[in-house]
Parts: C-alpha cells; sequence; structure tokens
C-alpha cells in the first residue's frame, strides 16, 4: 500500500514518526510531503525522515494563509499525481482533504482543536474519516469520524513509544542540580491563533522572576525573545526536547500541545491562554496534570504556579500512571487505522481497532 502522510507543523512530525515506523516495517511505502514552519523540516532531519518539502508559512494573518493554501494544494496535487497514493493522512488536514476529495484518494484527517472553527469548516466536510480524541468537544460529521481514548502526544510519549534519558536532558539544558523549568511562548502565526493574543512583556517578566528563584528556567519560543531574556532561550537540539521536558518540575507556557505533552510525560502543565482545549481541560478535570488559566495576568497565574510547585513529585506520578491506565497506545492506533481504511467504523469506535 503507498501511503502519502503530509507534515506542516513540526507536532506532526512527532505525531507520526511512530505509525510511520510501524507502517514501514509492515512493507507499506511511504512518502511525506512537508511544510517548512519553525523547526519542522529540522525535526525530519535530526529524525532521519526523507521528505519532498512543497511549501512554506507565509505571515501572520488570512491573506497570507490563504495565498499558501492554494499554492500548497496545487503542489500536493501534482505530488499525488505522481506518487497515487492508496491513502492519505495529516493532522488538522485541510490540504490532504482538498486534493483527496480532487483526486478521488482517502484522506484521514486526525485532530484535537475545536477553536480552529474556519479550518475544520473548510476541511471536515471534504474528509473520508476524520479521528478524534474522545474529549473532543466540537463538531464532526456524523457519520464519518472516530473518537478513541487518548491523546495525540501519546503517540510519540507513551512509555512503549519513548524512554526519558537523564544523560540527554543534561547535555540539552537541564540543571543538574536545582529544579529546571521550562516555558512555552508561541506566534500565534496559526489559522487557529486569529484574533488571539499571547503573554504581555510584563507577564514574561513576572514569571521568569518567580521561577529563577527556585531554579532554572529554559524558554523554548518561537519568535524572538526580548534582548533581556535571551540567555534563556532553549538551545539544545530539537528532537531532544522531551527528554529535557520529562526531567523538569513544570511547564509554563502558550501551547496546548506542550501542555499536553508533559501531561502525558508525568510532569505537571500550566496552560496560560484565552482559549482553551478539550484535551487539557480533560486532563485537568480527570487527571489533574495540568492547571488551565485563561486570564493572562500575574494574579491570574501566581497562584496556579504556587499551587502546582506544593506538591511533591509523587502526586504526580501516580496522577500519571492513571492517566496512563485509561488511554490508548495511539501510535499503534493510527497505524491501525491507516492500514485498514476503509474498514467498517464501527470496528474503530473508541479506540477499538479490530
Amino acid at each position: 500500500m503507498r501511503v502519502l502522510v503530509d507534515i506542516s507543523h513540526p507536532a506532526h512530525v512527532h505525531f507520526f514518526r511512530n505509525p510511520l515506523e510501524i507502517l514501514g516495517r509492515r512493507g507499506h511505502e511511504i512518502l511525506i510531503t512537508s511544510r517548512m514552519k519553525e523547526c519542522a523540516l529540522d525535526l525530519l532531519d535530526e529524525l532521519g525522515l526523507e521528505h519532498r518539502l512543497i511549501s512554506a508559512q507565509g505571515g501572520k494573518g488570512v491573506l497570507p494563509l490563504a495565498h499558501e493554501l492554494v499554492k500548497r494544494e496545487r503542489a500536493l496535487y501534482g505530488v499525488v499525481r505522481e506518487f497515487r497514493p492508496h491513502v492519505m493522512a495529516g493532522i488538522g488536514g485541510v490540504f490532504i482533504a482538498h486534493v483527496g476529495a480532487l483526486a478521488g484518494v482517502p484522506s484521514l484527517v486526525f485532530y484535537d482543536t475545536e477553536n480552529a472553527t474556519l479550518q475544520n469548516a473548510i476541511t471536515y466536510p471534504f474528509a473520508s474519516c476524520v479521528i478524534v480524541p474522545e474529549c473532543y468537544r466540537a463538531w464532526v460529521p456524523a457519520r464519518r469520524h472516530v473518537r478513541y481514548a487518548g491523546y495525540h502526544e501519546l503517540s510519540y510519549l507513551h512509555p512503549r513509544r519513548f524512554t526519558r534519558d537523564r544523560g540527554k536532558a543534561l547535555e540539552n539544558g537541564l540543571d543538574p542540580h536545582r529544579d529546571t523549568f521550562l516555558l512555552r511562548l508561541v506566534s500565534w502565526k496559526a489559522s487557529h491563533d486569529i484574533g488571539e493574543r499571547g503573554w504581555s512583556p510584563e507577564l514574561l517578566d513576572a514569571v521568569v522572576a518567580r521561577l529563577a528563584k527556585r531554579g532554572r528556567v529554559l524558554i523554548s519560543a518561537e519568535g524572538e525573545l526580548p534582548a533581556r531574556h535571551r540567555m534563556l532561550a532553549y538551545r539544545g537540539r530539537t528532537s531532544e526536547l522531551h527528554h529535557v521536558m520529562a526531567f523538569c518540575r513544570a511547564l509554563i507556557g502558550e501551547s496546548a500541545t506542550m501542555a499536553s505533552e508533559s501531561a502525558v510525560l508525568g510532569v505537571p502543565a500550566i496552560y496560560a491562554a484565552e482559549t482553551g482545549r478539550g484535551y487539557t481541560d480533560e486532563q485537568e478535570s480527570r487527571f489533574g496534570l495540568v492547571r488551565n488559566v485563561r486570564r493572562l495576568d500575574w494574579a491570574s497565574l501566581a497562584p496556579a504556579i504556587d499551587e502546582v510547585l506544593a506538591h511533591p513529585a509523587g502526586h504526580w506520578q501516580s496522577l500519571h500512571r492513571r492517566m496512563l491506565d485509561e488511554t490508548l497506545d495511539v501510535a499503534a492506533f493510527v497505524a491501525d487505522c491507516i492500514e485498514r481504511h476503509p474498514a467498517p467504523l464501527h470496528e474503530y469506535r473508541r479506540g477499538r481497532a479490530g
């Protein structure tokens, strides 16, 4: 079987790398189409995944995104005509859904972001199947969707797929003697970020000042940091950041994805952004591993930081074990969905792939 996987964000590299390995071992032919966005190409190269670059992220706003949409779909259509895949898969899936409908190729769209309303509205009607976590709380096509018990981040950070390495963590910035705190700042250029704002410089200053009293602060940022904080920038290998994260005391930031990554590693996370996600809400209400903060001011964020730091390490370990007991090995599930499509959807309900 020929499988095309479309990668348009660094997180997509992580999500698909284990399913692709599984499919490769099973003898399937795979083609990855890539997009120049942040460190996505670096990750693909560091992981030894061959890929074909077909577009680059434009500026912030609707018009640059629309321009890239047309350009990328034209390029992807050409690749599909050449490679002739039996199935295509992607996260978000706008490109594969449109091209798949035009070229007559099934498209499997994996997604977990409810507030990407415009993107979802122009994607889901064209997708062959939309595959979402059970906690996903937005509209999906009634007869063309699958829900599963888990999160995207379990595709690459489940204990069966990832073993944390303290040596790699130390090589990439973990403090050997004190607590390390990881902050994550985003660029707000994605389609689901339109109309949103991030942390103010004053809020960043306050968070850094509080955490620096307790240990080392590392900042992973998509954009340029203020001059006064550049010495805190994460300078390790992109592909080994998760080893650092796995030994951190906590993660605080604007990225829902990295908050969820932290949670599935058993490290407490604070997701401080104006809009929420079904998965980080569930990781707070059901498992207690995330704190969701919606007001971007120090008066709202400080109590969440203090509450997280008040608990000992053993507290988070027990919550983590419960999460793993109640969720899937998502990588195996994703590989089965791709390989077995179009098997009857009832075989996949609640993540049971036959």
